[in-house]
């Protein structure tokens, strides 16, 4: 398993290729999310090799298939992964593991294992963080470049049913996000009773 030129090759890939309208699902989303999941990971006494590394590798590749679509994005990652990974040595198995923390992410949200918990949170991390309100105004102003929401109001009224749904799947997330994500929730409702 190669996970240096695995890594190389993808940052490569999502640098060059990416939309320059993924305002929120950009480059900076997948380090984002990749640095989330690894500091989750160490919280949650992930502390097997291997298994760090699968870990980063699927953020790394999570969102992978907005190089092609924006639409079923994770079963395009999953394509992808199946395709360039053995190229980097990486195993059926090792492969069918990313593939299942990339599926994971895919909302409504389901992950069976503790590494597909782990990357849901991370991709969802900023639900619970003091950027929230930023980084929401990436995703609205992406969304409403493609037409698959058209205001502010009804945006806020999306938000207020995610996160009312939401749940982080791993104790740390839990520990760390669940009273700011809260606080976001609460005043997103107010926003929308006005």
């Amino acid at each position: 398993m190669n996970v240096e030129q695995a890594k190389s090759y993808i940052t490569g890939e999502l640098r060059a290729s990416l939309d320059t309208t993924l305002y929120y699902h950009g480059f900076h989303h997948t380090l984002d999310v990749t640095n989330a999941a690894l500091r989750l990971a160490e919280a949650e006494h992930i502390r097997e090799r291997e298994a760090l590394q699968l870990l980063e590798t699927a953020a790394l590749f999570h969102d992978s298939g907005f190089l092609n679509t924006y639409n079923g994005h994770e079963q395009e990652g999953c394509r992808i992964v199946s395709q360039v990974l053995p190229d980097f040595e990486f195993s059926e198995k090792q492969i069918a593991v990313i593939c299942g923390m990339i599926m994971a992410t895919k909302i409504p949200q389901a992950p069976q294992t503790l590494l597909e918990k782990i990357i849901c949170d991370a991709d969802l991390d900023y639900l619970g963080r003091d950027d929230f309100e930023q980084v929401a105004a990436t995703l609205f102003e992406e969304l409403k470049i493609r037409g698959m929401v058209t205001d502010i109001s009804t945006w806020n009224q999306i938000q207020v049913r995610f996160l009312e749904t939401h749940q982080y799947w791993t104790s740390s997330a839990q520990s760390w996000r669940d009273a700011a994500k809260q606080a976001h929730l609460k005043s997103l409702k107010a926003t929308v009773l006005r």
